[in-house]
């Protein structure tokens, strides 16, 4: 299921402000976050989508934004402080065991994973961290890219999630690509 890892350069295109006409954070994750929450970001890059939930958790919000690529985290760290956002951030570097979140669980409000799923080697240990990370009828909001994934790879993307314990919602917005709300529901 994995095709590779984003190569931390490709993180300078995914970052260009015109990304914001075809996919603008604040339409995608404005409808599932709210301020004071804690929202956890696998696969953050250089932080594309992390400095707009940043600014709508507000203050008293925290991001939880992980990545593999220690030079993806120095690029989102230096944005961050620029503008002002790194206290609301914390960034986690993971050697590829894990999401190292063990910590957090059941204590996150809203999980997303934009366009990084189909780079996951293991979906099912992916999918068990994020979820046991949530707190009890948490969002997990997962988009991928058609051009990337195929609707197969995504629908046993799903499949892999739901196997581990969440269970599928209907979108109430439109968002682009091919995309799945998860809800962790009660045991």
């Amino acid at each position: 299921m994995a095709h590779g890892i984003c190569p931390h350069w490709v993180g300078y295109l995914l970052i260009n402000p015109l990304r914001k006409l075809f996919e603008n954070p604040n339409k995608i994750l404005g409808p599932f976050v709210q301020d004071g929450m804690i929202v956890l970001e696998p696969g953050c890059g250089m932080g594309y989508f992390t400095l707009p939930l940043a600014r709508m958790v507000g203050p008293k919000g925290r991001i939880i934004a992980v990545d593999i690529q220690s030079k993806m985290l120095a690029a989102l760290r230096r944005r961050a402080q620029k503008a002002g956002l790194l206290d609301r951030i914390e960034l986690r570097h993971i050697r590829g065991d894990g999401l190292g979140v063990k910590d957090i669980s059941g204590k996150v409000d809203f999980a997303v994973a934009l366009h990084v799923v189909h780079e996951v080697p293991d979906p099912a240990s992916f999918f068990t961290e994020v979820r046991q990370a949530l707190k009890q009828g948490s969002k997990f909001l997962v988009v991928e890219p058609k051009g990337h994934v195929s609707e197969d790879q995504f629908a046993e993307s799903v499949a892999a999630a739901e196997n581990v314990g969440f269970v599928s919602e209907i979108l109430p917005q439109k968002v682009g690509g091919r995309v799945a709300l998860l809800i962790k529901k009660t045991n």
